[in-house]
C-alpha cells in the first residue's frame, strides 16, 4: 500500500485532478472526525506503515489508492462500508467510478439507503422494541401489506 501511495502521489499534477483530491482529502478527514479517530489510530487501523500517508491524503497532497480506499471505508464506514466505499472511490478516482457505474454499482448505494431508511423507521419506534414476538409479526404483516398497497399506487400505469 505504501508503494501505490508513492505512485498515486507521484501522478498528480493535473489542475482538475488536484482540485479533487483536495475535495476527497476534505471528505477523509470529515469522515475520519466523524468515527472520532485520530489519523494515526486510522493508519494503524488500515495497517500503514507511515501514518503521515494519511495526512498527505487528507491534506490533498496524495491520492488514496483503491485498495487503501476500501480498507479505510471498512473502518470509517462500519455501518455503511459500501457507501463510504463508493463516496471515496467517486471523490478520488472519478475515472474508476464512471467505470464502476456503468456497471450498475452506483444502484447498490441506492438500495443501501433505503434499507437503512426502512430499518431507521423501526429504530426510532421505541415502542416497537417493546413487542412480542406475535406482535411483531402482525405489525410486520400489516407493514408489508401496506408498503406493497404504497407501491402499487405510486406505479405509472405504464408499469403496472
Amino acid at each position: 500500500t505504501d508503494m501505490a501511495f508513492a505512485l498515486a502521489s507521484s501522478r498528480v499534477k493535473e489542475p482538475r485532478r488536484k482540485a479533487a483530491i483536495e475535495k476527497a482529502g476534505s471528505l477523509l478527514r470529515r469522515m475520519r472526525e466523524s468515527a472520532g479517530l485520530s489519523a494515526q489510530e486510522l493508519a494503524r487501523a488500515v495497517d500503514l506503515t507511515d501514518p503521515q500517508l494519511i495526512a498527505q491524503a487528507e491534506g490533498g497532497k496524495t491520492a488514496l489508492p483503491f485498495e487503501l480506499i476500501l480498507r479505510v471505508a471498512g473502518v470509517l464506514g462500519r455501518s455503511d462500508p459500501v457507501t463510504a466505499a463508493m463516496r471515496l472511490t467517486r471523490a478520488y478516482n472519478p475515472e474508476l467510478w464512471k467505470s464502476l457505474e456503468a456497471l450498475g454499482v452506483g444502484r447498490l448505494v441506492l438500495q443501501a439507503g433505503r434499507e437503512r431508511e426502512l430499518a431507521n423507521v423501526y429504530r426510532a419506534n421505541d415502542a416497537a422494541r417493546t413487542l412480542s414476538d406475535e406482535e411483531f409479526a402482525a405489525v410486520l404483516a400489516f407493514t408489508r401489506n401496506a408498503f406493497d398497497l404504497a407501491v402499487a399506487f405510486r406505479k405509472p400505469a405504464a408499469r403496472k
